[in-house]
């Protein structure tokens, strides 16, 4: 059960926006493994956390299950936010969500990866019609 507390805690820092509270819980090997397979490690995956929440001021995710097997957490539920382009404004039509799957694997109380399964779709049509709309 150690590996949900932990991940739900990432989970929490996540929605909370909080770099420094997801880089304590950390291991200094951490991968973050998007949902296309590309890894970032650190410390790349913390400015990486940071551009995201500029891009997505207010993404969420939502946990509406999570399952421990030993040092490994699943969490099940979605994810969301507004995406903003490069004119910065954030708009009810840059509104997105996806159902999400993700899979933490803990080492001593920390976060060793952090992998997600999501439909990457709905935020992608938006990154294109703000990048039509912003040249």
């Amino acid at each position: 059960m150690d590996s949900v507390v932990v991940a739900l805690e990432f989970a929490d820092r996540i929605n909370a926006h909080d770099v420094s509270g997801l880089a304590k819980l950390m291991t200094k090997d951490h991968a973050f493994v998007d949902s296309l397979g590309a890894k970032a490690t650190r410390p790349a995956i913390e400015q990486g956390w940071r551009q995201y929440f500029e891009m997505v001021p207010d993404y969420w995710i939502e946990i509406e299950r999570a399952f421990g097997f030993g040092d490994t957490a699943i969490l099940l539920g979605r994810a969301g936010g507004t995406y903003v382009g490069k004119g910065g404004a954030r708009k009810q039509k840059n509104r997105w969500e996806t159902p999400a799957v993700w899979v933490a694997r803990i080492k001593g109380r920390k976060i060793a990866e952090w992998r997600i399964y999501a439909d990457n779709e709905p935020i992608r049509e938006k990154m294109k019609e703000g990048n039509r709309l912003n040249p």
